[in-house]
């Protein structure tokens, strides 16, 4: 869309981390509930934005170590629909909507969704946390959780489309770990790149046991079947059919998908691909047209494709 985007970071307390990974798949469903109802409901709010807005959200769950650190990545355009959908309503301040509101609205309805499981049985208690299991131990352990701030981070709005797909091609679908950041593998140590937030972003070499390395990279496999990235508002897939049209007509621009950037003349890969166009292919979704990013050739597809089973070659 032909807007600024806003990226909003919701992270849960450390004081979780321990029972989020031992309900992964209720856990993270209620963070990414809570997330969406406390952005849809402080823009909303006439004293903040006054607007209905669509955002999507993606699931993390590691720190730059590798650690259990489970937080959603909001990518929201700057701006949303009027509540009678007659009129796309711009942000009043740069920082788009308060961080402050947005961290105590938050904190309010990830606690009381936490209650609710609670009270219906749906928490699992292991381990060291087996005795949280009685009420009375439950409420003293989400006590504390009120007398600290809940981080909601929001970064600096994105440049527009252009940024924000780039931004998704390289962001939304990591893993724990990729393997550009893997530096040795020497005996039965694996030592890798991080990034140290604490002094300036400075990258830094962790050296760990292999025990170690795959017990911290198996903490963030998902429940089989979860969703980690989903989309809310105007951009909900049962509503952005209707509603996307608008916002693209308010914001003066046709209803047709923005177009991709392509790399400079002579830099396509191989010198054979051609710059990204359309299609008469519609989406299935919203109905607009398809866009070609690339084309492959027979051989490129061969290369690209997954590794075949071994019992082919048996």
């Amino acid at each position: 869309m032909p807007t600024p985007y806003v990226h909003v970071v919701f992270t849960l307390p450390r004081r979780l981390a321990p029972l989020a990974l031992q309900n992964k798949k209720l856990i993270y469903g209620l963070l990414f509930q809570t997330c969406a109802e406390t952005l849809l409901e402080v823009a909303r709010d006439s004293r903040h934005l006054g607007a209905e807005i669509g955002f999507f959200g993606v699931l993390h769950s590691w720190n730059q170590k590798l650690e259990h650190h489970p937080h959603v990545h909001c990518v929201v355009p700057a701006g949303g629909l009027s509540p009678d959908h007659q009129r796309w309503i711009h942000p009043r301040y740069r920082f788009f909507l308060p961080r402050k509101v947005l961290a105590l609205v938050f904190r309010g309805k990830f606690v009381d969704a936490l209650k609710r499981a609670f009270a219906d049985g749906q928490l699992g208690f292991y381990g060291e946390l087996k005795l949280l299991a009685e009420a009375k131990a439950f409420a003293a352990f989400l006590r504390p959780l009120f007398r600290q701030d809940w981080v909601v981070y929001c970064k600096p709005p994105f440049g527009g489309p252009e940024y924000v797909l780039r931004y998704l091609g390289r962001y939304t679908h990591r893993v724990a770990i990729s393997n550009h950041r893997l530096v040795a593998l020497e005996g039965s140590q694996v030592t890798f790149r991080w990034r140290d937030s604490a002094h300036g972003n400075q990258q830094r070499l962790m050296t760990l046991a292999v025990e170690e390395f795959l017990r911290r990279f198996l903490l963030h496999v998902l429940p089989p079947g979860f969703v980690r990235i989903r989309h809310f508002g105007f951009l909900a897939h049962r509503r952005r059919a209707a509603l996307l049209p608008l916002c693209f007509q308010f914001l003066g621009r046709p209803t047709d998908l923005p177009a991709v950037p392509g790399p400079p003349p002579g830099e396509e890969e191989g010198g054979s691909t051609p710059p990204p166009s359309t299609s008469t292919w519609s989406c299935p979704q919203c109905g607009g047209p398809m866009i070609i990013l690339e084309r492959l050739t027979a051989a490129e597809m061969c290369l690209r494709s997954p590794p075949l089973s071994s019992a082919r070659f048996s």
